[in-house]
């Protein structure tokens, strides 16, 4: 799917769409005709990519990491993030107000309503610690069924943010916060060789091991902040630097990503739970949308940087990884690390969210 994918994005048709969308709407499309895996058949491939290959694409993509350019889009991006969370946060009562999910769900509905505020903030780390503390998870069906939605909504706004930047340059025009001049430089075209080629993936693989070991003795320290992290730290060496095919790997292991996000993507299973479910949908795409028209006004009103404003938004909803996927199909390398420090802190905000938004529902 990712060689078909960037295949058709080189096509008249393709072009607009961009391989990382066409991605997404292959696998979703093959996993809902049932020719794939999907989310409620899932294999133990799609895990591995989940706890594996994500951390990796990030750590090679930061080895490219230019520490001048992400000190001029940091500030933006981590106030568009804050933004961003209190847009979700929002988003959640609005949608709530307007939706009455309490009226389906029952007391339910509350749970429910912070563990999206949870992982609309910072991911899904943050919607089963939300589950937890309540015990949502012994509620079996209406637990999948959570989660089949959010998966399901996730690729939706994955595919809205990639739109959002020209659809919004058609109205009004942004300007580039990160780049002067607000040109953006074109990424070099990499040659690997076969010895490049066991360099990068050893000092990958290195990486996640020890990424890995320090989190077994210090468990309350994310493994994807370490590895990230040491990213940041190698690509201020000159050898590093010098190194061919980090790019391109880092590259193909997120279109990996973004093709188990499509499979995921599982619409049979949101109508086979029917009225809760399509109750759940409702909610779900109700307050995303409007964490979208919150972001874009007030990501318009202080900075107009429309792929920065999307990108923040899909940090938000997406998390790193698919944020990651945004930046590189923008052409905007330089918001990778601003993408993925940000994802990181919203790990830490979004349970906390979550538990206030049930607080007061």
């Amino acid at each position: 799917m990712v060689l078909l994918s960037i295949w058709a994005a080189r096509t008249a048709w393709g072009k607009p769409l961009g391989a990382a969308l066409l991605v997404i709407l292959f696998t979703a499309v093959l996993a809902n005709l049932n020719l794939i895996p999907s989310a409620s058949n899932s294999i133990p491939l799609y895990d591995g990519i989940f706890t594996y290959l994500a951390p990796l694409s990030i750590f090679y993509l930061l080895l490219g990491a230019n520490l001048r350019e992400i000190k001029k889009a940091g500030i933006p991006m981590l106030a568009l993030y804050l933004l961003g969370s209190l847009a979700t946060v929002l988003g959640i009562f609005m949608a709530w107000h307007l939706m009455g999910p309490e009226r389906v769900l029952g007391e339910d509905a509350k749970v429910v309503a912070g563990m999206l505020t949870g992982t609309y903030t910072g991911g899904s780390v943050n919607f089963n610690a939300v589950a937890l503390i309540y015990g949502f998870q012994e509620k079996g069906l209406l637990y999948a069924g959570t989660i089949a939605v959010d998966n399901v909504v996730t690729a939706v706004w994955i595919v809205a943010t990639i739109a959002m930047p020209k659809l919004l340059r058609g109205w009004i025009k942004d300007k580039n916060l990160s780049t002067s001049g607000g040109e953006i430089s074109d990424q070099h075209e990499e040659k690997m060789d076969i010895s490049s080629l066991a360099l990068v993936l050893a000092i990958g693989l290195a990486a996640l091991f020890l990424s890995e070991t320090i989190q077994s003795w210090w468990p309350k320290v994310p493994s994807i902040l370490v590895i990230s992290t040491l990213g940041i730290v190698l690509a201020q060496f000159s050898f590093i630097k010098k190194l061919n095919g980090t790019h391109t790997l880092g590259l193909y292991t997120v279109f990996l990503f973004l093709a188990v996000i499509g499979a995921y993507c599982e619409i049979g299973a949101v109508l086979e739970l029917r009225q809760v479910g399509l109750a759940l949908l409702g909610f779900t795409l109700v307050a995303v949308a409007f964490h979208g028209v919150i972001i874009i006004i007030l990501g318009g009103l202080f900075f107009r940087d429309w792929d920065m404003v999307a990108i923040a938004s899909q940090a938000n909803v997406g998390g790193g990884a698919s944020a990651i996927a945004l930046a590189e199909t923008f052409g905007r390398n330089e918001l990778i690390l601003p993408a993925i420090l940000v994802g990181t802190l919203g790990s830490a905000l979004g349970t906390y969210l979550g538990f206030f938004v049930v607080s007061v529902l």
